[in-house]
């Protein structure tokens, strides 16, 4: 975790709004001075800030020094203020437009010798200026480098990027070190960008995602974030840091209230998914820069501020204040999230462009897992995203693999080898969304979950209702027989489809409306292989404002089953249960609604819950409009 203060980074992406951009020409320290103590008061400790670069670089060789005298006065407007800040080198990409000095002359950022010689020098000597100054947290190479440089192999971006934190340690930083490029690469997004996380994770000292995720349900975009956060986390390595880079919202698109909803959603909920420092995009508003780019051709830029534009608080200010006492008070520096027993495994067809295959089986990976990751949260049932690229970690209690279409036939052995050494195994069927090798890539489909295949090669079987009514026929987990789940149907002409079975060794304990087998569990060893018919995730998943759907409810019954344990679960998939462990043995609970409406649960709990300094037990809990509350357990003795 990163510390600033011995707390952890809390702030605000940062350009005066005597400015924007060009702040650096139009400086004013006394206005900086104020937007900074609006930022303190309100919980805030860091800024990320940023060296304009035609302004700091007016020619290859030269650097303005009055530009740097006005940022060394910056830095100690944060000692004064009792904040730190980030200095950002490459701007580069800002807002809308992409802003090149004047003699870079359509050179690669990458691949020119020359000019990436330029940027390391420029790197080095604006760190050996400031390296040395108490307000310096970190240092970023680059804002979205991905956007502002031209398409390059992952080699050649991996060789920039080193070139350039080597700059940094040249230049005498010793403070933290990242890239800034939004961590949007192939293991995150299944796009290839050229910026692997993976390869500048070895570089770098933490990781960090910019989030601006537009989405089609309210469930999904307040858990958005949150997964991509998982998703660079793993793909960056254990112990790496993940610093929620930038997240944020314009008033343009968004009213004050789901603003605030938007905030108090984004950083809890990625806190309980492992980010452990959170900077907001901005700090303020710029509705007197109308006439400046690029507010005057984005003007939904002008409103992304955490402050309007008279410097007064926002409600997403107040979420920022409401969070930072959160982590005071339950020590978070101390917290850390409990191992998890369940492993949601990710397909290296994400972030691997295997021989022959097609991009969009990379970007179906990515919403199918999302969704599942959705029904997990909407199960309380704290999950571990498990690369299969780095091995699919032993001695996990439930694996599941949701609306898969690939995995490699080595990890379909290993899969069955976790069953056989007691591990629960969850697989839906997918044939993927399409129509290139479309069906099950799976190494031993009939002997793995013991059934009989029915499938006709070239076709899928379509799935011709709307609904899909699911009857459990015996009682599984928490599903007790008779139990009817309706799941809506989404998907194209290839996902929209089930897989025709008979069994074979498995037993039945699900239905669809036609008879058909849709969960089918064959016990292997001590464990068991439970395999569904239906893709139930990229049904979801291919649905506008899908959540609460059902298949919380199967992953509610595997857990059961595989004996994984859940110290708090709410009955509503509505309100998501999640715990994080102090140092000194302390268990905290968060309860994050996605109601839009207030609402009253009655959490099941192993113990107690108070509130965070104790007191009297806490049995039915209130929770305002996509409300967040933090409460304390005590287990039983």
């Amino acid at each position: 975790m990163l510390l600033t203060g011995g707390a952890p980074w809390l702030g605000a992406n940062f350009w005066s709004r005597a400015g924007g951009p060009l702040m650096w020409r139009r400086y004013d320290a006394e206005l900086i001075r104020q937007e900074l103590r609006v930022l303190r008061e309100h919980g805030m400790n860091l800024t990320r800030s940023f060296f304009y670069w035609p302004d700091f670089m007016p020619a290859p060789d030269r650097i303005d020094e009055d530009m740097v005298a006005r940022y060394a006065d910056f830095l100690d407007r944060h000692v004064e203020a009792g904040m730190a800040t980030i200095p950002t080198f490459l701007v580069g990409h800002m807002s809308g437009e992409n802003w090149d000095p004047s003699w870079r002359g359509g050179r690669d950022l990458y691949t020119d010798v020359w000019l990436v010689a330029r940027q390391a020098w420029f790197a080095r000597e604006m760190t050996a200026r400031f390296h040395q100054h108490p307000a310096v947290a970190g240092w970023l190479v680059s804002n979205e480098m991905p956007i502002y440089g031209e398409p390059a192999a992952r080699e050649q971006v991996t060789a920039w990027a080193e070139i350039m934190v080597q700059a940094v340690r040249a230049g005498g930083g010793t403070q933290p070190v990242s890239i800034g490029d939004g961590a949007w690469g192939i293991e995150v997004s299944g796009v290839d960008n050229g910026f692997s996380v993976r390869d500048l994770a070895r570089l770098t000292d933490f990781v960090g995602p910019h989030v601006y995720r537009m989405e089609n349900d309210v469930t999904r975009q307040h858990l958005a974030a949150a997964f991509v956060c998982e998703l660079a986390g793993t793909a960056a390595g254990s112990g790496k840091p993940v610093v929620l880079e930038e997240f944020g919202v314009t008033d343009n698109f968004v009213s004050a209230e789901h603003a605030r909803h938007y905030y108090r959603q984004i950083l809890h909920n990625t806190l309980l998914a492992g980010s452990t420092g959170w900077i907001a995009w901005n700090n303020t508003d710029y509705d007197d820069l109308y006439d400046q780019d690029p507010y005057r051709h984005h003007a939904f830029e002008m409103h992304f501020g955490v402050t309007d534009a008279h410097g007064r608080p926002k409600p997403q200010l107040e979420e920022f204040r409401d969070f930072a006492q959160v982590l005071d008070d339950v020590d978070f520096p101390r917290c850390s999230r409990p191992a998890a027993r369940t492993a949601l495994v990710v397909p290296s067809y994400l972030e691997h462009e295997y021989p022959f295959t097609e991009p969009s089986d990379r970007t179906h990976v990515y919403d199918v897992l999302r969704q599942g990751y959705v029904a997990a949260r909407a199960a309380d049932l704290p999950v571990t995203l498990v690369r299969e690229r780095d091995g699919i970690t032993p001695g996990m209690a439930l694996y599941l693999v949701p609306s898969a279409k690939q995995l490699t036939a080595p990890a379909w052995h290993v899969l069955s080898r976790a069953a056989e050494n007691g591990a629960v195994v969850y697989v839906s069927y997918s044939p993927g969304g399409n129509g290139v090798q479309r069906g099950p890539w799976y190494a031993d489909l009939n002997g793995m979950f013991g059934v009989e295949h029915q499938l006709r090669y070239g076709l899928v079987d379509p799935i011709a209702d709307d609904t899909v009514t699911v009857t459990v026929t015996r009682d599984f987990g928490t599903l007790a027989r008779g139990t009817e789940l309706v799941f809506p149907v989404g998907g194209n002409e290839h996902s929209r489809a089930y897989l025709p079975v008979r069994a074979a060794g498995a037993e039945v304990v699900a239905t669809d409306q036609h008879g058909r087998p849709v969960l089918l569990e064959r016990r292997t060893g001590s464990g068991r292989i439970v395999l569904c018919t239906y893709p139930l995730e990229s049904l979801a998943a291919a649905r506008p404002m899908a959540n609460p759907e059902p298949t919380h409810a199967v992953y509610d019954a595997l857990a059961a089953l595989a004996g994984v344990e859940r110290p708090v679960t709410v009955a509503d998939p509505l309100v998501h249960a999640a715990s994080m462990v102090h140092a000194d043995g302390r268990r905290f609970v968060w309860l994050v609604s996605q109601s839009p409406e207030e609402i009253e649960v009655v959490p099941e709990v192993v113990g107690k819950l108070t509130g965070l300094g104790g007191g009297e037990p806490v049995g039915r809990v209130a929770l305002p409009p996509f409300g967040v509350r933090v409460l304390q357990l005590t287990p039983d003795s």
